[in-house]
This record gives structure tokens, C-alpha cells and sequence, in this order.
């Protein structure tokens, strides 16, 4: 999968001219097999130093490489993929504030989404499916 589009690349770096903004996020990468979200809001003029939201077990505001991200393999041949349905729709502080108090991006992401769609703000419990009963 190509992770960035022409279009997608273009709005990274637009954003990343205008290093004081509080940016929406532009693009969600993923590990399709394990621990690992980013959601990716400016890119460097250099085309490979990412900036926004990691998280690989522990969400952080930070930087990271395009280039290695594009570089990894994991199981089955599989690689890190961009969520192609994915809208950043608040701006990076809220996703970080969300995902420290959720504890992870994961989490975070069906918590904003609940609230942004008029089902309320479910707590951790209720919002990770890993610890739902049934």
C-alpha cells in the first residue's frame, strides 16, 4: 500500500510550514498486526520526517521517519498500512489529551468519534473492546 498519496503529502506539508498549529490530523497509519497507530499532521520539507501522534504502547506527541515506517515488515508480508477511512475531524492536542486519558490512540479514537456523534463520552471500560463482557 502507498502511504501517502500526492494529495496527502501535499497537506503534510503545507501543515508542516506552519509549525505553530494546533493541526488535524491528516492521515492514520496502522499496524495491521499488532501495537502501533500514528496520526501523522505535518511532514518536513526533507519528505521524511513525520510529525503528530505515535503511539507504540504509550501515545506521545513526537517525530519519526516516513522512510522507516515504509521500510518495516511484519508478519505474512504485511506492512504498516494508512487507514483510508480515517478523518481526522479534531485537532491534534484534543487526540493527544484523549488518548493519555484513554491510553491509546485506539481507545481515544471511539471515544472522540462517540462524542462527535451524539452518543455521549463512554468511559475506558466501555469503549475497549478488550475489556467489554458479554
Amino acid at each position: 500500500m502507498i502511504l501517502l498519496t500526492d494529495e496527502l503529502r501535499a497537506r503534510l506539508l503545507a501543515n508542516g510550514r506552519q509549525r505553530d498549529g494546533d493541526h488535524i490530523p491528516v492521515v492514520k497509519f496502522f499496524n495491521p498486526v499488532g501495537e502501533g497507530v500514528w496520526l501523522a499532521t505535518e511532514l518536513d520539507a526533507d519528505g521524511d520526517t513525520m510529525f503528530g501522534l505515535a503511539d507504540i504502547g504509550c501515545p506521545e506527541l513526537g517525530s519519526w521517519s516516513l522512510r522507516e515506517m515504509e521500510a518495516i515488515r511484519l508478519p505474512l508480508g504485511l506492512g504498516i498500512e494508512r487507514d483510508v477511512l480515517f478523518t481526522g475531524d479534531f485537532p491534534i492536542s484534543v487526540w493527544a489529551e484523549a488518548a493519555r486519558q484513554a491510553g491509546s490512540i485506539r481507545v481515544a479514537e471511539r471515544i472522540l468519534f462517540a462524542r462527535s456523534s451524539g452518543g455521549g463520552a463512554p468511559d475506558r471500560k466501555t469503549a475497549d473492546p478488550e475489556n467489554r463482557r458479554t
